[in-house]
């Protein structure tokens, strides 16, 4: 009985190193597998840089009112631009300098440069000088709010009779290519020659141009006379006539103006 129960015993042993050894193996294959060391989750953004790519995704419109007119009169534009598109749009509306102006005989008010005549027409003299020293103001504006990390892309530039004016001065001579400028009941306020000074890429900036056919102030040839100057140069343009509009801005253009920013802002594209 001894000698059966040491035979047993014996054939036993292999087993129980067997299971100890696949035992073994699986704890290291577990411990390689699941306990190796991984790499350290990247830090979050900085609030630094959160604020900058916010400021890269929104769009900016700065808008210029006409003579006379104030920045904060024309903030209740912005209500109708209800898109979703325009959620995080920022908007600018500030207000000309007080400056004496030719065509109200010298007085004073506010005004971006100044107008020798009106009602304006399409061979109005023009006076480049005070326009290109707006131009800067204007730029100064743009170069501020693509420093603070907006695209030059979502950067649209509107404005109505005297601020569309600028408007189109302002779009032509930056030497960026932003997203689109929007010419309300404005003229060409400068002379053919100003066009040699447009860079290639301020010509890629698409220029959208309303105009009432109605208008007595600054007349609708004016208007006209723009488009065909503009496509001349390679500038896309594209020009809308409204029937019956005098020299105001009706809600038709408003809403066809969000239409248009809207194609073009990346969220649409």
């Amino acid at each position: 009985m001894h000698q059966v129960l040491l035979t047993l015993t014996a054939r036993r042993r292999p087993i129980a190193i067997f299971s100890l050894t696949l035992l073994l193996s699986t704890a290291i294959f577990i411990s390689s597998v699941f306990l190796q060391p991984k790499n350290p989750p990247p830090p979050p953004p900085s609030s630094s840089q959160k604020q900058q790519s916010m400021a890269a995704a929104r769009s900016f419109v700065l808008w210029l009112h006409g003579l006379g007119d104030s920045g904060p009169a024309n903030e209740p534009i912005k209500a109708l631009f209800t898109s979703p598109e325009f959620r995080t749009t920022k908007w600018s509306f500030p207000s000309a300098p007080i400056a004496p102006v030719s065509c109200n005989y010298g007085a004073k008010m506010p005004s971006w440069f100044d107008i020798h005549e009106i009602p304006v027409t399409a061979d109005s003299p023009k006076d480049e000088s005070s326009l290109l020293k707006a131009v800067q103001h204007v730029h100064a504006m743009i170069d501020k709010e693509i420093a603070a990390g907006t695209n030059p892309e979502n950067v649209f530039v509107c404005g109505f009779s005297q601020g569309g004016a600028l408007t189109l001065s302002s779009i032509l001579l930056y030497p960026k290519t932003l997203g689109g400028g929007a010419v309300f009941s404005g003229w060409v306020p400068f002379n053919s020659s100003i066009m040699q000074q447009v860079s290639p890429d301020a010509k890629r900036t698409p220029i959208l141009w309303l105009h009432g056919m109605a208008d007595a102030t600054v007349l609708f040839e004016a208007g006209q006379a723009g488009p065909p100057l503009l496509e001349e140069a390679g500038i896309s343009c594209e020009f809308k006539a409204y029937p019956g509009l005098g020299h105001s801005i009706n809600n038709a253009e408003l809403k066809y103006l969000e239409s248009w920013i809207k194609t073009r802002l990346p969220s649409s594209s």
